[in-house]
């Protein structure tokens, strides 16, 4: 049986990771998911476009940064 995968998050649970920028900073992926459904799908076609990266903290916690640079 396949696991579900985030199409934001892949493998990783969307609870698990914070955004690192903006207004919506220290806000979980499922959080913004769930109140700002354009946001979330603004943040997909951005991982889409290779303009989101996800890292792990020194807290060990999961964060998401979007790239400023324009191509």
């Amino acid at each position: 049986m396949a696991i579900p995968q985030s199409p934001l998050t892949g493998i990783l649970e969307e609870d698990k990771v914070y955004i690192d920028f903006g207004e919506h900073e220290g806000k979980s992926i499922l959080e913004v998911a769930d109140t700002l459904p354009d946001f979330y799908e603004f943040l997909c076609e951005k991982k889409l476009n290779g303009k989101c990266i996800i890292r792990r903290s020194k807290d060990k916690s999961f964060r998401l940064y979007l790239s400023s640079l324009e191509h």
